[in-house]
């Protein structure tokens, strides 16, 4: 990079802390939790998501234990606005948690966000200005003193909505976003006036201080630096939660966090998995489990965090990396054979271990005992039947060259696990590959595809009429197929002999070999008309070929 380029950017002026303690303060207690889940990752996602989605996941958060989740931007939208008033109305919020509303600090958008969370129990107004002089002047063409004026303003009619709303426990929230890019002198003269104009926090009935890394510009020590100081500085520091809300632009969110409740934060808002605008938030995942391998109890149950994980990505769309910590695919597996070595002999040796040093848990290259999380080790060279879907399908690319979509891993897991159970023994690569053959490109069924001739139409040809020789139970067929395309036009055909209605739910390809030999193979998942879906593959050297013969073989599945 040239001197010019580098020019471009100054590292950030250092905290004046020092007086610094948190470096030497070891955490003994969890902070408070706050998921955000539903309005910051929600608001980042490609397709937001849907209100039944929206429920499900609602009810996944209070089932891992949040007491505290921000559920919409109310006045953002007439979707957030109803899922808010769906949860009060429809009785889903557990009498122990806070619904959480985010709203800028504008009179109209107060208002709209009372109305949502009228008849709620226990709700927090979360209200936030930008206090860096970056947004004040480039993007608001506002000054420090107006920037203030309206944060007070907009608290006082939070209160005086508040207060209107009788016996419901309604607390307040404050976030001077942009904290970290903002004058930690202003920021203090702001959230003081802020305070004082809340009027109602008290120990007992503590106002929330939101922090925020709104864009990750600062090292994680510069975040602990700045919460220090604000802890240090506050006038009633025993009145105010301090939270924190890092997001991942440096990739040091978690880092960020640790250090910073080192510093004296009481709370933490983050979301499964890290969703949220650019490099996401901090997740929750992390820092909670974090700690958990450091003894402290967290109050989040994620003892079937597969099963969460599962969920999120159905939910959302979004996959979770496949090296994510705690979460992702491959994070309980050791592709190297000194690792794998290593992990076996400590597996084996686990009680001797505790007694050497002293701990329950200390096992080569695993730091957390997996089954905590609801996971397994995956010793993805020898695969029998305590093997993962993870495992069998990094075999199947490794050894055979198939790529196969994340969401057949499952059934092709399965297959060989119950094949190995057969057995009794460790299975080799070439029977993975046997029992991929048997289960999902040639299973047992009452049908054989004896040939399919597509043909487009003399007109518009993307229209197909086409024919279909099919063996049904040892009896010759002919179908038409007409359909908007070639693998449409052969659904249609399915149709006449199908028992039951079906759709293609999931469709891959992938090329085997190279040059004259290569052959494709396709993966389809058909889903059913009860609920349930199943793989079928198939192989040609034409594409459209081998999608109809994987469509045969899903429908074979069916029937065994």
């Amino acid at each position: 990079m040239s001197s010019q380029a580098v020019a471009k950017y100054v590292a950030p002026t250092p905290i004046d802390n020092p007086d610094r303690q948190w470096p030497e303060k070891e955490l003994s207690r969890a902070p408070m939790w706050c998921s955000v889940d539903l309005r910051d990752g929600n608001q980042a996602l490609p397709n937001p998501l849907t209100p039944a989605a929206k429920i499900e996941y609602f009810q996944m958060l209070c089932a891992i234990g949040f007491k505290t989740i921000e559920v919409a931007f109310p006045s953002a939208s007439q979707d957030d606005f109803d899922f808010t008033r769906r949860l009060v109305d429809d009785g889903h919020i557990p009498d122990d948690v806070y619904i959480m509303g985010l709203t800028q600090c504008r009179e109209p958008l107060i208002d709209r966000t009372f109305e949502s969370l009228a008849g709620v129990g226990r709700g927090i107004v979360h209200a936030y200005i930008a206090t860096s002089d970056l947004h004040m002047k480039q993007v608001f063409g506002k000054g420090r003193e107006e920037t203030l004026k309206t944060a007070v303003a907009a608290t006082e009619q939070i209160r005086a909505r508040a207060e209107a709303m009788g016996d419901a426990d309604i607390r307040y929230e404050f976030s001077p976003e942009e904290f970290t890019d903002s004058d930690l002198e202003y920021v203090l003269e702001v959230c003081e006036a802020v305070f004082e104009a809340w009027g109602r926090a008290t120990p007992e009935r503590p106002m929330v201080m939101n922090l925020p890394a709104t864009v990750e510009r600062r090292p994680p020590n510069d975040y602990a630096d700045m919460i220090e100081v604000f802890c240090r500085r506050f006038s009633r520091r025993d009145s105010i939660l301090v939270s924190l809300h890092s997001h991942n632009d440096q990739g040091m969110a978690v880092a960020s966090t640790e250090l910073s409740l080192r510093a004296g934060a009481d709370r933490v808002e983050g979301t499964l998995f890290g969703h949220g605008e650019r490099t996401g938030n901090v997740d929750i995942v992390t820092v909670a489990n974090n700690l958990r391998v450091r003894g402290i109890e967290t109050g989040l149950d994620f003892h079937n965090l597969d099963e969460i994980g599962a969920a999120v990505q159905r939910l959302t769309g979004m996959e979770v990396y496949y090296r994510q910590p705690y979460s992702g695919e491959y994070v309980f597996t050791a592709f190297s054979g000194s690792h794998q070595d290593a992990i076996n002999k400590g597996m084996h040796r686990r009680e001797a271990a505790g007694e050497t040093f002293g701990i329950g848990w200390k096992v080569p290259y695993l730091h957390i005992d997996p089954a905590d999380i609801g996971r397994q080790y995956l010793d993805l060279i020898r695969i029998n039947s305590q093997s993962g879907k993870g495992g069998v399908a990094w075999v199947l690319e490794q050894d055979h060259g198939l790529d196969l979509p994340r969401a057949m891993h499952p059934e092709i897991g399965r297959a060989v696990q119950a094949y190995s159970d057969q057995t009794h023994r460790e299975l080799n690569s070439r029977e993975v590959m046997d029992v991929f053959e048997a289960t999902f490109l040639n299973p047992n069924g009452p049908l054989s595809l004896m040939g399919y001739w597509p043909r487009p139409d003399d007109e518009n040809p993307t229209m197909i009429h086409g024919e279909v020789r099919m063996e049904i139970n040892g009896e010759e067929q002919i179908l038409a197929a007409d359909g908007n395309g070639p693998i449409d036009a052969f659904v249609h055909a399915m149709h006449e002999i199908s028992d039951e209605a079906f759709r293609i739910q999931d469709y891959h390809e992938d090329t085997l070999g190279k040059g004259s030999d290569a052959k494709a193979m396709a993966y389809i998942s058909l889903a059913f008309e009860d609920g349930t879906s199943l793989f079928g593959a198939g192989t040609d050297t034409n594409i459209d070929q081998a999608a109809v013969k994987a469509i045969v073989a899903a429908l074979n599945r069916r029937t065994a």
